[in-house]
């Protein structure tokens, strides 16, 4: 299936990375919801993905029919139906993501203003920007060095010059 770049596109990230025997039931309950998705009755040309073991992305084009707030509201309870059957968080939005010399990781607020005094996250460091909300931009705008992510605006005063 072929996706529009302006398709609407929803991030959410684990606290930690999946297993593959995790990774194999997600993509199933993913593929399972995305078939059957709808919006007043309409069927959503839609689709979702597990990136890095660590990221649920669905994706809405919705040149056929648009994600209403029933929709949306249909996927965060799958999300959240996630969390419980994985004992993991999908929701905690200052639980940033970041490139490190072992992968991707990712650490709490306070943990991730730790590693940057220390200098371990920097400028260049590769960050993950899930406010990210159309597939285009997920393309050139979702895995981007600090400096240019909306981190900097957050965590700037921390790091050095």
């Amino acid at each position: 299936m072929n996706f529009s770049e302006n398709s609407r596109i929803w991030i959410y990230q684990s606290n930690r990375e999946l297993n593959n025997v995790e990774l194999k039931r997600i993509e199933q309950v993913l593929n399972n919801f995305t078939a059957e998705w709808t919006a007043h009755n309409n069927q959503l040309k839609a689709t979702a993905e597990v990136r890095y073991n660590r990221f649920i992305i669905l994706t809405v084009d919705e040149s056929q029919a648009g994600a209403s707030g029933c929709s949306i509201d249909k996927s965060v309870n799958l999300m959240k139906s996630l969390e419980q059957e994985f004992n993991i968080n999908l929701f905690d939005r200052f639980n940033i993501a970041y490139r490190d010399t072992e992968g991707i990781t990712s650490a709490s607020r306070n943990e991730f203003e730790e590693l940057i005094r220390k200098g371990i996250i920097n400028s260049e460091t590769i960050v993950f920007n899930n406010l990210v909300s159309t597939l285009q931009d997920l393309n050139t705008k979702w895995e981007v060095s600090f400096k240019n992510s909306w981190h900097i605006q957050v965590f700037g005063s921390l790091v050095s010059a």
